[in-house]
């Protein structure tokens, strides 16, 4: 709904959508604002108000000395009437985060942890992290209104369960929303880590960019696509995974084996995990993803090469998406981002050298903003956007008439 239009009368119009108006605004809004956008009566919007300020969802807006105060009858969103706990779970680490109901993040804590180590022993981390944000930060387990987890594996969405990941050794099906309902009484909300970031990069980034592709290069090849300002996760959750195609390299005798067990993938030949494979094939001394972006940054010649062969077989993938799917942005993030222009420069060529014209003549490739924080911040706007849901607010509403 556009805050600034004035819709035909109805008295169907939800407190929920009312709701959203004051969302859409940073000021707050008045009862006239409401009546003048959505065509109510003046008894009508008395009585949406009324049930929203009851529930504690709108507040009387605080006065400000800057502007000498706000108009009398002013309201705005109660962004501090509950919390959000948000984890990014990465392949080697994990980062926390407690948010206010606008997303903001309002304390955050880190962890390294192998994801292969089991759902137990990381959500079990995972748990541990949210206790100390919640006694920092002063709040109850009953103030959490929603909890989101994110994964570096494919996700059936509707059941919040992990589907044959390749490199998260014991999840496979694991009940991750169940694991947290005896600790929390919430919707607990789990997607994979690529589609959160996606969301968090378009929500709130490019907002007026609808189309947009995610490219995480981390220590594995991950993707999310936004449509429509939505993440379009396809009909099981499985869209986008461009690390899994296969593709064929000239300069390679035998097509190496992926986590997945398949040979010739994306990720076998472009993943950091792979770069360190190759680079300790060549006497490297090389341990983890961050220790191949640095050989890369420094110049070493044997690395240099081999990131880009690695963009290349990237943007070839990428190109085929952007044929398929039409993004507008393209952000890329993950560690292997961090290794200056070399990765960008090999993607751009590729894209723009495969892809069709009209596909490419707007195109923005870009390195992420929001990473490493794109995760939780995704994940905290994904539980927003359900928390607000109109049918979720006249639960509440209704609840609190009760």
């Amino acid at each position: 709904m556009d805050i600034n239009s004035v819709v035909t009368p109805r008295m169907g119009v939800s407190a929920g959508e009312i709701l959203g108006l004051f969302r859409g605004v940073s000021d707050g809004l008045t009862k006239a604002d409401v009546m003048r956008r959505t065509g109510l009566s003046r008894t009508t919007v008395n009585q949406r108000l009324d049930g929203l300020l009851a529930a504690g969802l709108l507040i009387p807006a605080p006065e400000d000395a800057r502007t000498r105060g706000r108009p009398a009858g002013q309201f705005v969103v109660n962004h501090d009437r509950g919390v959000l706990l948000v984890a990014d779970i990465g392949a080697t680490g994990l980062r926390t985060a407690l948010c206010d109901l606008s997303g903001r993040v309002r304390s955050e804590r880190e962890a390294s942890a192998d994801v292969t180590a089991g759902p137990q022993t990381i959500l079990g981390i995972v748990d541990e992290l949210f206790t100390e944000i919640l006694e920092e930060e002063h709040q109850r387990p009953s103030a959490v209104l929603g909890v989101g987890i994110d994964v570096p594996g494919p996700v059936d969405f509707a059941s919040g369960r992990v589907v044959s990941p390749p490199i998260m050794t014991g999840w496979d099906r694991f009940d991750i929303p169940g694991w947290f309902a005896s600790r929390y009484d919430c919707p607990v909300l789990v997607d994979k880590d690529v589609n959160a970031m996606a969301f968090g990069e378009q929500r709130l980034r490019y907002p007026d960019v609808p189309h947009l592709l995610m490219v995480k290069v981390g220590t594995g090849v991950g993707t999310g696509l936004v449509a429509g300002g939505q993440v379009h996760r396809g009909a099981d959750g499985a869209a986008g995974d461009v690390g899994h195609t296969q593709v064929t390299v000239e300069d390679t005798a035998e097509p190496p084996v992926c986590r997945c067990g398949n040979a010739g993938c994306v990720e076998a030949y472009a993943g950091g995990w792979a770069l360190v494979r190759d680079l300790r094939e060549a006497g490297r001394e090389v341990v983890t993803v961050d220790d191949a972006v640095r050989l890369i940054r420094g110049g070493d010649p044997v690395a240099v090469r081999l990131a880009r062969r690695a963009a290349r077989i990237l943007g070839g993938a990428i190109a085929d998406t952007v044929n398929l799917f039409n993004p507008r942005v393209i952000a890329i993030g993950g560690q292997l981002a961090h290794t200056d222009e070399l990765l960008f420069a090999g993607i751009r060529e590729i894209v723009y050298r495969r892809s069709l014209p009209l596909a490419t003549r707007n195109l923005q490739i870009v390195r992420s903003d929001l990473d490493p924080h794109a995760g939780i911040l995704g994940l905290a706007q994904l539980l927003v956007d359900g928390i607000y849901a109109p049918q979720r607010i006249q639960e509440l509403v209704d609840g609190a008439v009760v």
